[in-house]
């Protein structure tokens, strides 16, 4: 398994699958448009973020966008992981918890003493983060009306 930062070409095909990646990850809830998609990723790669892709064999297989953010209360900068997605064909091969610890690595080699992502309710990358040592730092609660 190949973990790097995506040629071109690549980065196209990262591009073409993120609406999937945004409705998995969502659970569901959103069913995002490609420019939906742009709205939400182009701005964090003109931030500095950018994306590590797992190959075998020349065959993407997956992703994760990492890059930093700001705590809204304290103004502190952070690591933070944006997304993390494995194509459905490859699931449950490790490949997921391969490219958490490269994007890990990368953002403490950039002198991140903290790394922090979100996730929804349910999802079940979960056990993953938690088996990472990510631990529940705030909670976001939402009442249907």
């Amino acid at each position: 398994m190949d973990i790097r930062k995506p040629n071109d070409f690549e980065l196209k095909k990262v591009f073409s699958l993120s609406p999937q990646a945004v409705f998995d990850g969502t659970l569901g809830e959103v069913e995002p448009t490609k420019e939906k998609i742009d709205q939400l990723v182009k701005p964090l790669l003109e931030k500095g973020s950018y994306y590590l892709i797992a190959t075998e064999n020349d065959q993407l297989r997956g992703w994760i966008l990492i890059g930093t953010s700001k705590d809204h209360f304290t103004d502190r900068k952070n690591g933070f992981i944006y997304e993390l997605f494995v194509i459905e064909e490859f699931r449950g091969n490790g490949i997921s918890k391969l490219l958490m610890k490269a994007g890990i690595d990368h953002l403490e080699q950039e002198g991140y003493s903290e790394i922090r992502l979100s996730v929804f309710a349910g999802n079940q990358a979960i056990k993953l983060y938690e088996k990472l040592g990510f631990s529940i730092k705030t909670i976001t609660m939402s009442l249907q009306l």
